[in-house]
């Protein structure tokens, strides 16, 4: 194996975010050792992988004996990781997953709600989803909670980001410090823009807490809520959920 350390994408590419694109992969890199133990030699799923910000820092971290796994639905995003990290690195795989999306892939052939991993299951040590959860509607979400389930492996463990809505961010929604807002009620979940709701959604906590119930995902409590509700006491910008899979 070749290594070397890989640059980020140019601008042009990167749809994801120019500013912090290399800051918020250190940041979750951190969170995946601190938060869920992550191990050099584990098998890792990166779900809505992007252009490789959260790849990037790993492949400085995980050992030739490790898997890491990716996919999304902006092909473009998977050609330059193809391109760019795999050469490089043997054991980073990135696939298309041409997946029905408005914003990014909307001529795409299947529904988000009717996709299944390309993965075995019981195949992960560690699934990951960075602001991905946050772009999605109840069905889609219901479905990619259950395949994430499928292919972790008992006692695996899963980070993914949310807005959620609870007692204190609606307080502080009262008292106007949210710094985003959901004015549009669907009942379990919120949406930001009424002509677009992918663009951001959140979603009542005691509903994803029901969800993971129901998939067999233990919470690991406490919930590392983000600053984005206007919280003087906070981790990230979303709020992050640590689970682990039941045995």
């Amino acid at each position: 194996m070749t290594t070397k350390s890989v640059s980020p994408p140019p601008d042009e590419l990167n749809f994801v975010g120019k500013n912090g694109f290399t800051e918020i992969g250190q940041e979750f890199h951190r969170y995946f050792q601190r938060l869920c133990q992550l191990k050099p030699h584990e098998k890792v799923l990166d779900v809505g992988c992007g252009i490789g910000r959260m790849a990037i820092p790993l492949t400085g971290y995980l050992n030739e004996h490790a898997v890491y796994e990716g996919f999304d639905v902006v092909k473009k995003g998977i050609d330059w990781c193809q391109q760019n990290i795999t050469p490089h690195y043997p054991n980073f795989h990135f696939r298309h997953a041409d997946i029905i999306n408005k914003n990014y892939n909307p001529y795409g052939k299947v529904p988000a709600r009717q996709y299944r991993f390309p993965y075995p299951g019981a195949f992960f040590d560690f699934v990951f989803l960075t602001s991905v959860f946050t772009h999605m509607l109840p069905a889609d979400q219901g479905r990619y909670a259950a395949e994430i389930s499928r292919v972790l492996k008992p006692g695996g463990r899963c980070l993914i980001t949310f807005f959620l809505l609870n007692g204190t961010q609606q307080e502080l929604e009262a008292q106007g410090k949210n710094r985003m807002t959901f004015p549009f009620d669907h009942g379990i979940c919120k949406t930001h823009r009424r002509g677009a709701p992918e663009a951001a959604v959140a979603y009542r906590e005691d509903y994803i807490r029901k969800l993971y119930r129901q998939n067999g995902l233990v919470i690991a409590e406490p919930i590392h809520y983000g600053s984005w509700s206007g919280r003087d006491d906070f981790l990230s910008y979303q709020d992050i959920v640590v689970a682990v899979k039941g045995r």
